[in-house]
């Protein structure tokens, strides 16, 4: 009998999370952790990310807490062999970090578009670079799984306009970079989430009320329901797999 193609075990990878302190990139690295690769969890602030690495190595994972402001671009150029001194090579990346302007346009200021095209389309730009190019120099293979939005494809006029056109830029990102990249054996994919139970989604149900009434499951997904797609796309499963979105929405949004 032919034995299935699927695994998600992770021994002797690294992996870089940005925005791991909260939301969905803390998750994400519990994840991989618990499957065995070791974690680099990234944040503005590191003393948020203590608690986290305590958690994966009380559960008998591997991870380090790491600064990284990814609007800064020193701090993208420096953070990868950072990583590899102290936890190996980097073969796993999720770009994660991200921010939503939740404004309308003509009343947005020039900080904030910068903020939002620097944290959600840029950084991922350049440090996918900075990932890709040692994983090439050693012939090695790597995974990207960037984080899209459903706000890619659609967007409702109530503001946060920008976030929606960085977050389509990130697809594009994603589609380029794995044709780029395809000889080299780096497979670039992205998830793009509905509405997901974390503290951005908790923002925006506080301005805007319980809109998520109006999905036909009436209900805010689950960070752990997006698992299986991320261990997919990190894992040898998905060899053959690049250049693809994967929209996990809930069936919340339009089609």
């Amino acid at each position: 009998m032919t034995e299935p193609n699927f695994s998600i075990d992770l021994t002797g990878r690294t992996a870089i999370v940005t925005g791991a302190s909260a939301g969905l990139g803390r998750r994400f690295a519990t994840v991989l952790a618990a499957c065995g690769a070791k974690v680099a969890c990234t944040a503005r602030r590191k003393d948020k990310l203590d608690d986290l690495v305590e958690e994966i190595s009380a559960s008998g994972g591997t991870a380090k807490a790491f600064a990284l402001d990814v609007r800064d671009t020193d701090q993208l150029k420096a953070i990868v062999l950072t990583v590899a001194d102290a936890l190996g090579q980097p073969d796993i990346l999720v770009n994660n970090a991200g921010i939503v302007d939740a404004e309308h346009a003509t009343r947005m200021s020039t900080d904030l578009i910068d903020d939002v095209f620097d944290t959600n389309l840029r950084s991922l730009f350049i440090l996918s670079n900075e990932f890709a190019r040692p994983l090439i120099g050693q012939k090695m293979p790597g995974r990207i799984v960037n984080i899209a939005s459903i706000a890619a494809t659609h967007y409702g006029g109530g503001g946060a306009a920008l976030y929606s056109i960085t977050k389509a830029g990130v697809v594009r990102v994603t589609e380029t970079l794995a044709v780029e990249w395809s000889k080299f054996n780096i497979n670039v994919n992205g998830i793009a989430p509905g509405l997901f139970a974390t503290d951005m989604a908790d923002g925006m149900i506080e301005r805007a009320g319980n809109f998520y009434e109006h999905f036909p499951r009436k209900r805010v997904a689950k960070p752990e329901q997006m698992d299986s797609t991320l261990l997919f796309l990190v894992s040898p499963s998905s060899g053959a797999v690049t250049g693809t979105v994967i929209k996990i929405d809930d069936g919340q949004g339009p089609r």
